[in-house]
Order: C-alpha cells, then sequence, then structure tokens
C-alpha cells in the first residue's frame, strides 16, 4: 500500500473567549477540538477585516506566522497553524496561562512593593535566552534568518502561572529575507521601548532587542518608566539623547555587577552595547549562580502564585 503524503484534519476550533481586542486585531481563548474527545487550549490571534484590506500588514501577519512556527524554544511563544475564515486570518498559537510583564510590574507598583532584584535578573535573563535563540536561528539551508524582533516590550513578555517566561508576538519581526520590510521608512515598534537607532530610523540589528530589554530591564527594577510614555517624537528624542537616570535613586539596594550589566545592555552606542543577547544571559545567571543557588522556574512560579492568589481563586 502507497504511503500517504498528506493528513486530512477534521479538527476544528471553538472560541471561547475574547482576551483582547485592538484597532488590528483581537485575541481569543480558543480549543481545538479533534477525533475522539482530543482537546487542546490555544490562543487565536486575528485581524480585523478592515486591517486585512492592507497587502502590506496581512504580509506582515502572515510572515509573523511562517517565522514563529520554526522558532521552537522554551523561551518563545510557539505558532501552532496559519489560517483563513472568510475575510478574516488567524493565527492558532500557544496559550498561555499567566500575565505579561507590565501588569506584573503594575501589580508592584499599586503595593508599593519592589520585584526581588534576583526575580529581575531572572526573568531578564529567560528573554536573553529566547533572543539569542531567535537572532542565530538558520534556515533549513544551514544561512542565518537575521531575526530581529524589533518590538521587545514588558506587553509582549508572558508570565506563566507555571513559572516559564515566554517572548510573545513578532508581528513586527525583521528576517533577512522573509518579510516585507521599509525600515528607514517606517518607524516600527513601540515608542518606550526603541533603540536608539530604532528611534532614528536606522538599520537594526540583534543589539537593537538588546537594547529594548534593557529598558524593561531597567523598569522593572525601579519600579518606573525609564523614557516615559509621551509623544512618540519626544520619547524618540529622549532614547537618543538624554542620559540613563542612575538605577541608584530607585533601587539603592542594586548589586554593583547587576548595575554594570543594566547600563551595558542601555549603551546608547550599539558598538559599546552587548554584542550577543547570550552574553549578557550569561553575565546575569553567573550573577544569580556563581555562589550557589539562584532562582527557577518553580520560584518563579511560587512568587505568582502568590503574589495573584486573588486571581487564581476566580
Amino acid at each position: 500500500m502507497e504511503e500517504p503524503t498528506e493528513i486530512y484534519q477534521e479538527n476544528h476550533i471553538q472560541l471561547v473567549r475574547k482576551i483582547a481586542s485592538g484597532g488590528m486585531g483581537t485575541v481569543y481563548e480558543g480549543r481545538q477540538i479533534g477525533f475522539g474527545g482530543f482537546q487542546k487550549k490555544m490562543a487565536i490571534k486575528t485581524i480585523n477585516e478592515d486591517v486585512a484590506a492592507d497587502k502590506s500588514f496581512v504580509e506582515m501577519f502572515i510572515g509573523e506566522a511562517k517565522l514563529v512556527a520554526d522558532l521552537i524554544h522554551e523561551n518563545i511563544a510557539q505558532v501552532y497553524q496559519l489560517g483563513k475564515v472568510g475575510n478574516t486570518f488567524y493565527i492558532a498559537m500557544e496559550y498561555i496561562d499567566g500575565i505579561h510583564l507590565q501588569e506584573f510590574n503594575d501589580r508592584h507598583a499599586r503595593q508599593k512593593q519592589k520585584i526581588p532584584i534576583e526575580l529581575c535578573c531572572f526573568i531578564i535573563s529567560r528573554v536573553c535566552r529566547a533572543l539569542h535563540y531567535a537572532h542565530t536561528k538558520r534556515d533549513q539551508k544551514g544561512e542565518l534568518l537575521c531575526v530581529v524582533h524589533r518590538d521587545v516590550s514588558p506587553k509582549n513578555i508572558m508570565l506563566s502561572f507555571d513559572g516559564i517566561v515566554k517572548l510573545t508576538d513578532f508581528g513586527v519581526a525583521k528576517t533577512r529575507n522573509l518579510l516585507f520590510n521599509s525600515e528607514g521608512e517606517i518607524l516600527y515598534g513601540n515608542a518606550p521601548y526603541m533603540s536608539p537607532e530604532q528611534a532614528g530610523f536606522a538599520k537594526t540589528d540583534g543589539r537593537s532587542d538588546i537594547f529594548s530589554l534593557g529598558i524593561c530591564f531597567y523598569e522593572i527594577l525601579a519600579g518606573n518608566l525609564l523614557f516615559g510614555n509621551d509623544t512618540t517624537s519626544k520619547t524618540r528624542f529622549r532614547i537618543i539623547r538624554e542620559e540613563v537616570p542612575p538605577i541608584r535613586h530607585f533601587r539603592p539596594d542594586i548589586p554593583e555587577k547587576v548595575e554594570q550589566i543594566l547600563y551595558k545592555a542601555l549603551e546608547k552606542n550599539r558598538n559599546r552595547r552587548y554584542q550577543i543577547a547570550q552574553r549578557m544571559g550569561f553575565d546575569l545567571e553567573h550573577f544569580l549562580y556563581d555562589k550557589g543557588y539562584g532562582p527557577t522556574n518553580t520560584t518563579l512560579q511560587d512568587y505568582l502564585l502568590e503574589l495573584y492568589s486573588d486571581k487564581r481563586a476566580k
């Protein structure tokens, strides 16, 4: 008997509830229903029909699905499927039961607490792992894809209640040859988390993501925005021209080693910045584990379950 070359699926997806929505699209909690009562929870990311008329936006949406489908890493949210229903495109992706880093930071601010320094370092070190994997990903021919996320920000860093840190949303990422790209003409990313070169409409590489991660690191350590959340032009000016306020004004207990790592990630001259995310991650992990036992996924899990005991009860 000849081996089959295709498998025809009978699975279908049910939308359970709306998680979030915006001008570009909506994210739902979904459930894939399959043979014999099989079920799998997932997140369904859609784009609005009016946005679907924009060819360049659709190209980027499809490009995100194609890119992330091959990024298989513990610290990157996984994509399962790209599809289209009527005029609506959707991406079926890993459902993360947790909160994003912005929400995590905001809850501490409301409770007038600071996030423990070691936990900050642990979270950022895991994003370093995700970025290094993406930055060094190669295609089937062994050639570097030259992935740049371009939107590393607290809302795109998820903390699952299982204690896993996940980098999400490669919607404006660029690669060597996969995605439509108008860098230098269009401003990509979230203004308060742009690198100086990104804010200046210059070409970006992996070092740009490291600067953006440095901003996230500063903010969870300090509990304050680094470059503010003003108009795009004012924020871009601050990123390009203004000095980084001393972290010790907000966090006098910060160890010197952590301070050095933070400022190296936030070097405005990218040639003096960390050149690879892995090196930044190594420095953070050396600080965390050089003297013995340090935080793990379980540490983060226990911390989150205690911090969000009210939410988990609901």
